[in-house]
């Protein structure tokens, strides 16, 4: 894998001003070119989300008209505004108003309106403005964090009508060598990941799984990356062979299909699933508490199917420390001794009835 790069997530640039600022806007400058910003509207959507109140007051005055109206429906999004269509249109009209025109936030603003449009049951606007924001935005803004959104957004939609091949096509659009943000390439390999697995293509499930695995850790997204990496290993975890290539040999020379050619088999080097399988556990938090924990759940089925209970001796010895029902039931499968056993039995009678 590769190093991971400096984060320029927005996030990142509040994360500075409340570390080093209060500062000028010639310093704020500096920063935003050095994570390689060239417009303030992202950032100034950080500072609305992450209740920068001070640091937005500087950066605003800084927006243009078109993108002032884009930051203001932003807002009332955020404040739960579920009538925003006109608002919509009215920034429409500054993006493209001969003084004020922004090709680039005209495909973002339709993006915003065909998810209004589909959160109102209006399918037919929702698939024709998402469509018109993915041309607009590959064309003046190919790869950028809007265009990454459409796409997202435009998969997105075809999955919730049901389209899962549409979204498949979609997903392909998001090269992993075209510029795409290391978060938007994960995002779509996850889902794509899913669809194949759900087409029976399990070669290319596990391959999507892997990638989105790879790209969600260059994006610093640790959760994602554990998710996708769970995926790999459940898709992956009976076709284990120790002379199978690596797995980024395999995605390096895999390559588009005609109808007529047979499935690639699935065969995956055990030091690809212990590497992916040990970096997932390191990244599980130290405590077991918690009502809701899907995260041990899968990695302790994973550990038990791969042979690696070791990893979790003392989850296994201490029943009374699990809170999740889920996870209690599962862990009782897991163990041979019969004393062990009746104690998690025990630990899951008490949280099913609480």
């Amino acid at each position: 894998m590769s190093d991971i790069e400096m984060p320029t997530a927005p996030g990142y640039f509040i994360s500075k001003w409340r570390e080093e600022g209060p500062v000028e806007l010639e310093t704020l400058t500096e920063w935003r070119n050095e994570m390689h910003w060239d417009k303030w509207l992202p950032l100034a959507e950080a500072a609305l989300f992450l209740d920068a109140a001070e640091l937005l007051a500087v950066i605003q005055p800084e927006l243009s008209p078109a993108e002032d109206a884009t930051l203001n429906l932003v807002r009332r999004r955020m404040l739960g505004d579920q009538r925003l269509e006109s608002a919509i249109n009215e920034a429409l009209e500054i993006s493209r108003a001969k003084e004020t025109r922004d090709l680039a936030l005209e495909g973002r603003l339709r993006m915003e309106r065909g998810l209004t449009r589909y959160e109102t049951g209006n399918t037919e606007g929702a698939s024709e403005d998402l469509t018109w924001a993915e041309t607009r935005l590959g064309s003046v803004a190919k790869a950028s964090r809007d265009h990454d959104l459409s796409l997202i957004n435009k998969a997105a939609f075809h999955m919730a009508c049901g389209e899962q091949l549409m979204a498949l096509t979609t997903y392909a659009e998001i090269a992993r060598d075209a510029g795409h943000a290391h978060e938007t390439v994960a995002i779509s390999r996850l889902g794509a990941s899913r669809i194949r697995a759900g087409l029976g293509h399990m070669f290319d499930a596990a391959r999507h799984a892997w990638n989105a695995h790879t790209h969600a850790i260059l994006a610093n997204q640790p959760h994602m990356a554990v998710e996708a990496g769970a995926l790999f290993l459940d898709f992956s975890s009976d076709c284990i062979d120790e002379d199978a290539a690596r797995m980024k040999v395999q995605v390096a020379e895999a390559k588009p299909r005609s109808a007529e050619d047979d499935e690639p088999v699935l065969r995956v080097h055990p030091e690809d699933i212990g590497g992916v399988f040990t970096w997932c556990c390191a990244q599980l938090p130290e405590s077991t508490a918690g009502a809701d924990r899907p995260d041990l759940r899968a990695m302790l089925i994973l550990a038990q199917r791969l042979g690696k209970m070791e990893m979790f001796s003392d989850l296994l010895e201490n029943p009374d420390d699990i809170e999740d029902p889920m996870l209690a039931a599962v862990a009782q499968t897991c163990v041979d001794d019969e004393h062990l056993k009746e104690a998690w039995g025990l630990r899951l009678a008490t949280l099913t009835m609480l």
